[in-house]
This record gives C-alpha cells, structure tokens and sequence, in this order.
C-alpha cells in the first residue's frame, strides 16, 4: 500500500492473546471465568494521516485494504470485520475519530484458541484512544469491543477474551465474575512446573453455528428451569439440585450442556482456591475433569484434542492437561514439569504426528500484562 513509502508511526501498541485456565464456555453464562494475558501478542503502530476521514489498514500476512469512516460497513473479508467492527462501536461514542495508518503484525497463532481476535479488537480501539485522545476508559474498551465482535463478525461471545486482553497484570490470573464484572487478581506460582500449549493445528472459527448454538442451548435450559425457578436468568443462577429438578422436562443434550456449566463454574472456585494454597495436584486434576465436560458433556472438543489430553495422562510429568479456547480445535493446556518439559513435547510431537500426520507445534507461556503503549 501506497502509505507505506512514508508510514512515520507515532504509536506502537503491543495486544496480548490470552489463556483461560479453567472456566470455559460460561462467561456468555454470566459465571465465572480464570483467565490471564500471555506473551504472544498483536503489534499496532499508528500515525495520524492528512485526511477528514480516510483510513489505511496494513495487516503483515493478511495484506491492506482502506476504509472511509463515514461508510463503515460489514466486509465479505472476515479478518476486516474486526476493524471495521471496532471503528463503527468507537464512532458511536466520540466524534473525535479522524484519518489514520495502521499496520498490524502478530506472532499469535491464528485459530489456535489464543483469542487472536480479541487482541485484535482491543489493540485497535486502545491504539486509537491513545492517538485520537478520546477519553475511553479500559473496560469501556473492553466493552465496545464485545460489541464489535457480535454485531460485525456475528459470534455472540462472552466478555472473557477481551477483559483479559486488557486488563491482566504479569505473574497473575484473573478471577472475573461476568455476572457483575467484578475481578480480583490471583497470584500463580506453580513452580517447579512450565505452562505448555500444544496447539493441534486444527483451526477454529468461533464464527461458526456450533458457538452460537451452545449459547442459544444454555438459554433453552435456562426458560426450561424458569418454569420452576422464575428467579434465574441465567446458568450461574443454578444448582446442580434445582437442575435435576428439572431434568425430566429438558432434552438430554439440553441437560448435560446445562451441567456442564454448573460444574465448570465450581472448578474455576476450587482452582483459585488451589492457587491460594498452592495445590498444584488439585491444579491438574481439575485441568482433566474440565476436559471430560468439555468433550462429553459440552461436546466442543475434537479427536485430536482428545488425543493430546489422553496422551499427557500417562506422562507423569504432566499435572493436567485440557483443550482451551472456544472449542473443535485450537491447543490444549499443559502443566508439565521443567525437568521435564522439552521430553514431553518430543514424545507428544512423535505420537501426534504418527497419529494424525500433523507436525505439532509446541511453546510455553506465562501470565503477562494486558494491552499497553511501547
């Protein structure tokens, strides 16, 4: 792109991926979630142009394309639609948008369950509150764009992705209620253990039917169980009694996403609570329960997902594993010791590859801080 001869960047701005160590699929629940930023990230740089309104977007891998602010619309492009989506939320709260360059380079795996596209968003309406100097607070950046996600990519997802993107801090996790979207920081120190993500290179889209279905079933069980309980008005409303209770009048399939979720809200209380004190075998047993729901009772898993998490069983090295991420693919997440680490990716990358003809790609991570100005 033409920009690009003369592109003098005034801002550089760096959005992390994220892992969610245990809470999947019940932030859109409004329960509770345990995530954390990582070191993978987005890197924005930024310069104000000459122009009223006219835009240039230049992603490294994806190439460029232009936009005019004042014609904002749904691309057939899908990456652009996390720009475009995040220019028309920031347009609706400040007129202070003008004229900008942009060039976008990341070292996250895509469709690999590390929230690429929360970082994406984020990164973009942080970089341009900084630019423009457009008075938006962290979580009203949060939350434009959660917006920009459901109205311009059309996956309905929950408030995790992006809150961990921005608001996480190095060496902790964050135990968020996304019920009230209160949050605490919780210290992780599970030393002498590496947190190690194999990512099956099998793409997700959380684009697809299957997520917003999942959250279209947990409503159907939700004005299922209003008939006896007309206080809920959501999952995190529920116990596993009030959902038995119920049971006889829901669909199997309906019930056992419903106790899916019930379950994995309590795991993610038991896991801070083990983070507290240091449980680290409590850690990874409930690393393993959370992937039987994910794969049995959710049913958001993949075969080799399933794989990976089998094979780290009978590694004795390895604490718990689960897949992460939204689901049908992406990585799974490991508690190997360090002693031990590079072994288990060898013997992991030779069985996947003698199971699936995939190479495996392997890489540790550690709990960072949010998105930030360079």
């Amino acid at each position: 792109m033409q920009f690009l001869e003369n592109f003098t960047p005034e801002l550089t701005i760096s959005s992390p991926g994220r892992i969610n160590f245990i809470g999947e699929h019940t932030d859109y629940n409004m329960g509770y979630v345990l995530p954390t930023a990582i070191g993978n990230k987005i890197t924005f740089k930024f310069q104000k142009n000459a122009h009223e309104s006219h835009c240039n977007i230049y992603s490294l891998g994806y190439d460029g394309f232009s936009i005019d602010l004042n014609t904002i619309a749904v691309s057939d492009t899908e990456w652009q639609n996390y720009v475009l989506g995040v220019l028309n939320e920031i347009a609706k709260l400040s007129d202070k948008l003008k004229g900008f360059d942009c060039t976008i380079e990341s070292n996250l795996p895509l469709g690999s369950g590390l929230s690429s596209s929360a970082a994406m968003e984020c990164g973009l309406a942080y970089g341009l509150n900084e630019l423009f100097d457009l008075g938006l607070s962290k979580l009203t950046i949060v939350a434009l764009s959660q917006r920009a996600e459901h109205s311009y990519v059309g996956t309905q997802c929950g408030i995790m992705d992006q809150f961990a993107s921005v608001m996480s801090k190095e060496g902790n996790v964050i135990l968020l209620d996304c019920q009230s979207l209160e949050y605490q920081y919780i210290p992780i120190d599970i030393h002498p253990y590496k947190i190690i993500m194999l990512n099956t290179k099998v793409a997700h889209s959380l684009a697809t039917s299957e997520y917003n279905t999942r959250k279209q079933e947990c409503e159907e069980g939700v004005e299922i169980l209003k008939k006896k309980n007309p206080v809920v008005g959501s999952l995190r409303d529920v116990d596993k009694e009030m959902l038995d209770a119920s049971k006889n009048e829901m669909p199997p399939k309906i019930y056992k996403r419903c106790s899916f979720i019930i379950d994995e809200n309590q795991r993610v209380l038991d896991m801070v609570k083990a983070f507290k004190q240091k449980e680290l075998e409590t850690v990874g047993s409930l690393l393993y329960k959370a992937h039987h729901g994910i794969s049995q009772l959710y049913e958001v898993s993949c075969a080799e997902s399933d794989f990976l998490v089998d094979f780290a069983k009978t590694q004795a090295a390895v604490l718990g594993a689960r897949q992460t991420g939204g689901g049908f693919g992406g990585c799974t997440l490991n508690i190997v010791h360090e002693e031990h680490a590079e072994e288990f990716i060898q013997k992991a990358s030779d069985a996947y590859r003698k199971a699936f003809d995939i190479d495996l790609e392997a890489f540790e991570v550690q709990p960072s801080g949010g998105t930030s100005k360079q």
